[in-house]
């Protein structure tokens, strides 16, 4: 089934990727995060669009509950999180009080879905990332369903090293496989743990596990990420202009212009870095 208004939105976005996890709590969201926030500050315009209905935390990382959605002649129009309009934010969260519960059956989601697909202007823009629940379920199946005629770039797969999260992955790589969604690779997340303080690299959930499972899909293995506690403060505090420093807390606090900036102090930031440009440099290439 043809979907032409979906297709006239995407028309001005150059690259959509989908950010998916079989498993909840590996960091799916946090990571989409980074890797918007990563191509930003490579000076692409980026946006998130978050389809997790049921449980939307792209606001909250960017600093936007309580922003009011806007409606424009071209449509609805997304939120902006830094002054310059590098990266925007389109969520259910947004729509709805942060403490109400969304009770949906899978028609009313798949219709949400197609109107964010549909009626957000983004206008030009190099990367839409699509952040999802965990899962393959009416969620993905209708962001594949709108998107697959206009051949989105792929997916971003994101585990942690332990095998019970990757019995989880496995199923979200055959869920790719059947529905003819590229996988761009995995993300190996909260791979170790390294010490603010000594830099030491303690393997809370063991580590290799996601290179280990891009390895027998043959698919590329982007990197593993470790848990940064910076990154932790950074994506909680409400002021994301402030450097986060967990070393020292009561020192005189830094800031920067924007959460884009924010980030590139946080060393977590060099992974994402990396990722970015990688698939920036893949994607281009095709």
């Amino acid at each position: 089934m043809s979907h032409p208004e979906v297709g006239e939105r995407l028309a001005s976005i150059k690259h959509v990727v989908l950010v998916l996890s079989g498993k909840g709590g590996v960091g799916k969201s946090s990571c989409t995060v980074q890797l918007a926030l990563s191509l930003a500050s490579q000076g692409h315009k980026v946006g998130i669009l978050d389809i997790d209905l049921c449980g939307p935390s792209i606001p909250r990382m960017l600093g936007l509950e309580g922003r009011q959605i806007h409606q424009a002649s071209a449509g609805w129009v997304p939120v902006f999180a830094d002054s310059s309009k590098r990266l925007s934010c389109m969520s259910i969260g947004f729509l709805v009080d942060k403490n109400t519960s969304v009770v949906w059956r899978g028609p009313k989601k798949n219709a949400m879905i197609k109107q964010f697909l549909a009626d957000v202007y983004w206008g030009d823009l190099d990367y839409l990332l699509v952040d999802t629940p965990p899962g393959t379920s009416d969620e993905h199946l209708a962001a594949v369903e709108y998107l697959q005629e206009w051949q989105p770039a792929g997916a971003v797969i994101v585990t942690t090293p332990q095998a019970v999260a990757l019995a989880d992955v496995k199923k979200e790589i055959s869920f790719c496989q059947q529905v003819g969604l590229p996988v761009l690779g995995v993300v190996e997340n909260m791979s170790g743990f390294v010490c603010p303080h000594c830099k030491e690299c303690t393997n809370v959930f063991s580590t290799g596990g996601g290179e280990g499972l891009a390895k027998h899909y043959e698919v590329p293995f982007l990197g593993r990420a470790p848990i940064d506690p910076n990154l932790v403060m950074l994506l909680e505090q409400e002021d994301k202009t402030e450097v986060p420093n967990i070393n020292d807390p009561s020192a005189e606090k830094q800031h920067t212009t924007s959460i884009v900036d924010t980030y590139q102090r946080c060393e977590l930031s060099k992974v994402f870095a990396s990722i970015a440009t990688y698939l920036d440099k893949h994607l281009t290439e095709k």
